[in-house]
């Protein structure tokens, strides 16, 4: 039997449901990343160390404190890498905006006035434009996770995988697709070229934009999930050192 066809009424009764309940997500938001944020002091400020057999804390890697003989909060040397990068980042500036500014709180919602506003042209929102300069030192980051990866999987019996092992590896997979699927990198292949179809067949470099235009699509979806599994892997090392948890082998 055929559906009967929704009515202006019943599409404005839509519409006010979720004018009504417009705040949740950005509530949820702000719960999230405010919980993440005192996380994340509490590691970087008040530990030296982040290493746990093979297991490195993605917090304290690279150890660039071991290198120059510095032990005065190591992370601190490298965690602002990734803080820069996830602070300066379109989606999460979209998230922080909503959740913690309320400005706006949806789409649909009315912007309140603000006169002499400057956007991110000034300080200290200005410090936004520092992303795409932040993703090459998070490449170099993410090189170091990757090297981390594999060294997890390495035991003093030889080879072996953990409950850590595979927490690593995800969070390095999660990592890496957020890293590429990012606007600064679709910028960095496909920015400053007026005219692809120019030349009369497809480019290589179009065919990479294409590709991560494609990947760019599920940017907050790798944003959220690299976020829980650095948090998720940091933390199980943190219990592992702290002698709360014992680490699962595997095999």
């Amino acid at each position: 039997m055929a559906q009967p066809l929704e009515t202006a009424s019943d599409s404005a009764l839509q519409g006010a449901t979720k004018s009504r309940y417009y705040w949740v997500t950005p509530l949820g938001t702000a719960i999230i990343l405010g919980l993440w944020v005192l996380y994340s002091l509490w590691e970087v400020l008040f530990h030296n160390s982040g290493s746990y057999g093979n297991y490195i804390s993605p917090y304290f890697s690279p150890g660039v404190g071991n290198w120059f003989g510095w032990h005065v909060l190591d992370a601190l040397y490298v965690a602002w890498i990734p803080l820069v990068f996830r602070f300066s980042c379109y989606y999460y500036r979209k998230e922080y905006y909503r959740g913690f500014f309320w400005d706006p709180p949806a789409c649909y919602h009315s912007e309140r006035p603000r006169p002499g506003y400057t956007g991110e042209s000034k300080w200290p929102l200005a410090f936004n434009n520092l992303h795409r300069y932040a993703w090459y030192l998070v490449f170099i980051v993410l090189v170091f996770l990757w090297k981390d990866t594999v060294q997890a999987f390495i035991f003093k019996s030889g080879f072996g995988v953990g409950v850590g092992s595979l927490l690593l590896l995800v969070n390095a997979v999660c990592l890496t697709a957020y890293s590429f699927s990012c606007h600064a990198f679709r910028h960095m292949v496909g920015g400053g070229k007026d005219c692809y179809s120019c030349e009369g067949k497809p480019t290589v470099r179009y065919k990479m934009w294409h590709r991560v235009s494609g990947w760019n699509v599920f940017h907050g979806s790798w944003a959220w999930a690299s976020l829980a599994t650095v948090w998720a892997a940091d933390l199980y090392i943190r219990l592992l050192m702290m002698g709360v948890i014992h680490d699962v082998r595997l095999f």
